[in-house]
């Protein structure tokens, strides 16, 4: 008698073996989670720090900086229970894919936002902007991304708020001009990187790209683009002119920018661009450093 034989859907599909990870890899896939190299973001919270030339003040750096830090806690804390909901990365992604578990998922938000409160605690100032960071992106996941142009206006508004975090932090009031040119910069890189999903993932990629067209990207990006020229610029000739030596690198970086976004595609990770590219992180640097040198 021939032994029986195993039935076609054992045949196809054959029992997988649980996935093991190492400690190494667990930490990594926590460390992809909250996504630090977005963080470097936050580096709009130190801003009025520079601008109003307080940072000789110890005191005030250490608020500045520890502003800083609640909003990378604050944005890793959003990051998290939006692991798996774009439609195409959603696999790739710790939660999504398994590498961190639900459970874990959950105790590290809970860590985080138990960090931002005790933060707030400490530093009631913060409590508006950072409560306000908060809803906006609440309302961004659940709604507002899905309605085109309100989308753009939500991720250039989580770039105004950091900035009014930090004025708050170190005490000094917020410039209306600042307040607007990073309004125009943050909607000039949130268009483009709008612009670069529908050119290489189509609308597949956001639900709210079957809404946009790739010139009317493109016409946003330039009028945003042209906007943070001008408002610098007039900023600076208005309040602070010492500091009319960083136009510049202001448009240099800008140009260099719209270069990476148009030869190498890298307009759709702003954070990657800045991290890769020798010559726009010369430019921010040299930027930062003539600010920081002037309003001594």
């Amino acid at each position: 008698m021939n032994p029986p034989s195993s039935s076609p859907v054992e045949t196809r599909n054959p029992p997988r073996a649980p996935v093991v990870q190492d400690r190494p890899g667990r930490l990594r896939a926590l460390g992809r989670l909250i996504r630090p190299h977005h963080w470097v973001k936050n580096f709009f919270v130190l801003a009025p720090t520079v601008f109003a030339a307080v940072y000789h003040d110890p005191a005030k750096d250490v608020r500045a900086v520890a502003a800083m830090l609640v909003f990378c806690a604050s944005a890793s804390a959003v990051y998290v229970p939006t692991d798996r909901l774009h439609p195409l990365k959603r696999h790739t992604r710790p939660l999504a894919s398994g590498a961190v578990p639900m459970a874990t998922g959950r105790i590290l938000l809970a860590i985080l936002l138990a960090i931002v409160a005790a933060s707030l605690v400490a530093m009631p100032s913060l409590l508006l902007p950072i409560g306000l960071y908060l809803l906006l992106n609440a309302a961004y996941s659940w709604r507002l991304k899905h309605v085109a142009v309100v989308d753009l206006f939500c991720v250039a508004t989580g770039f105004v708020l950091r900035v009014w975090a930090g004025a708050r932090a170190v005490d000094v009031p917020l410039s209306s001009w600042m307040g607007v040119t990073t309004l125009a910069l943050a909607l000039y890189l949130a268009a483009i990187k709008r612009r670069q999903e529908l050119a290489t993932s189509g609308h597949e990629a956001r639900r709210v790209l079957g809404m946009y067209t790739l010139p009317l990207l493109d016409g946003y990006a330039q009028t945003a683009a042209s906007a943070s020229i001008v408002f610098y610029s007039l900023y600076v000739i208005d309040v602070r002119p010492q500091l009319v030596p960083t136009v510049p690198f202001v448009l240099l970086g800008i140009f260099r920018y719209s270069y990476l976004v148009q030869t190498r595609n890298l307009g759709e990770s702003p954070t990657e661009a800045l991290w890769t590219d020798v010559p726009l992180i010369l430019t921010v640097v040299a930027w930062a450093g003539i600010c920081a040198w002037t309003l001594a």
